[in-house]
Parts: structure tokens; C-alpha cells; sequence
């Protein structure tokens, strides 16, 4: 299931008619608008790091992206780029991986890789972090002018924190093992059931050893949701 898809599940009838009302943009929304009237910018319309080229300052009402931000090349840069999209009194919604629930205490991401790789990591309200390329998502919103944060919350629907990496010091260690199946029927229901993934797949390690798992493969969250207005 696609993030946003996942991402609409919890939020609620206001979320939607407070923040996406009017003239929307979505950056690297791909074939997943948040709202149908979304006007959507991804890679064959332009490089989003650097919005501007492309588009008018304070020209929308809501700018929003999902999983975007972290495959910029400089961060702070392009999250004030597509501040200055926003309209005095507009919103800007931001979605990116939990740095804890999606990497795991690993970089660079094992999850994201090929033509998109992930180029910073994000937490919230934390000082420290294990990533070198870490950035406080809550931190960058309070540094961009003129901005009030309305929420900013780590989501996490679905997530098991069972199957999650135990980190010992500098070292990820994971307390459950990948067993992949090589019956492709088992293979095909495990990605549509994730409690049958749970109860065929996985079994405890004793060696306190083993594979990460992404766990947004399947319904999961593993993420921070970031709504910022920007003041008139």
C-alpha cells in the first residue's frame, strides 16, 4: 500500500478540511495525491530542491509531501524552499521516516536504496541521534520564519515493536530472524496478512541476531507527521 494511502487511515474528516483546502501542492506525490485537487510535482516536472524554479512564492494554500524530503540533497535548503510556497495563513504538511522505526539504528538505510536513495535521516524533539546525516524535523520547522507548528507527532499504526532491532551500543541487534518461505502461495499471503506473516515468518532468535525488516511493506507506519502554519 502506498504511504499516503496508509497515512489517510489516520486522519480524520477535519484534518482534511482544515489543512487541504484550497490550492494544494504535492511534492513527490507520484501516482498518490493527498486530495484528488492536489496539483502534484514530482521528477518529470522538475528537481524539487530547488521548488523556486518552478514555482511562485506564497502561491498555495497547503503544500504537502510525503516521504520526499529525506531524498533531497540538502535538506534545510529544500525544506525552506517549499516553505516559501506557502501562503500567509497557509499550511505546509510534511511526512518522513522515523529515523528509530524505519532505519533501525542503520545507515545508510538499507530500505531505500537504488535510484532514490535516502539521504538524511529524521527524529522529533531529540537531541542526540545514531545517524550522522540526522535531522530533528521539529527543530528545521521552528527555524523556518514567520512559522507557528500546529502538530508533530511519530505514527506508527500497525507498527510492531516486537520485530524491532535492539540497538547494544554501536552495534543494531535484532531479536527476531527472516524465515522466507519458498512456497510462493505462503509468499503472496504473508505480504496480504501481516498477523499470518507474524505466526509463519518470524521466529524468536536465540542468538539475539538477524535480518531488519520493513515493516511499511506491509500496513504498517514508521514515521513523523509534521503541520506547520505559516503566520499572516
Amino acid at each position: 500500500m502506498k504511504e499516503t494511502t496508509k497515512t489517510k487511515q489516520i486522519r480524520t474528516k477535519d484534518f482534511f478540511q482544515n489543512f487541504f483546502a484550497g490550492k494544494i501542492i504535492d511534492i513527490g506525490a507520484g501516482n498518490d495525491p493527498v486530495v484528488e485537487h492536489a496539483e502534484v510535482f514530482d521528477l518529470i516536472h522538475g528537481d524539487a530542491q530547488h521548488i523556486l524554479k518552478y514555482k511562485d512564492r506564497e502561491s498555495y494554500d497547503c503544500v504537502n509531501s510525503s516521504h520526499c524530503l529525506e531524498h533531497m540533497r540538502d535538506i534545510p535548503l529544500a525544506f525552506s524552499e517549499w516553505w516559501a510556497l506557502v501562503k500567509p495563513g497557509g499550511f505546509m504538511v510534511t511526512v518522513v521516516p522515523h529515523e528509530d522505526l524505519y532505519e533501525q539504528y542503520i545507515w545508510p538505510s538499507i530500505f531505500a536504496g537504488g535510484n532514490h536513495p535516502h539521504r538524511a535521516s529524521f527524529r522529533l524533539k531529540n537531541t542526540s541521534s545514531w545517524s550522522p546525516v540526522s535531522f530533528d524535523i521539529y527543530d528545521l520547522a521552528k527555524k523556518l520564519p514567520n512559522s507557528l507548528i500546529i502538530s508533530a507527532e511519530i505514527q506508527d499504526l500497525n507498527y510492531d515493536y516486537d520485530l524491532l532491532g535492539k540497538r547494544l551500543g554501536i552495534f543494531s541487534r535484532k531479536i527476531y530472524k527472516w524465515r522466507y518461505s519458498k512456497t510462493k502461495t505462503k509468499r503472496v499471503l504473508s505480504k496480504m496478512v501481516f498477523q499470518f506473516l507474524r505466526d509463519n515468518f518470524w521466529v524468536k532468535s536465540d542468538r539475539k541476531s538477524g535480518k531488519p525488516v520493513d515493516q511499511t511493506q506491509w500496513n504498517a507506519l514508521a514515521q513523523i507527521q509534521i503541520v506547520i502554519q505559516k503566520k499572516s
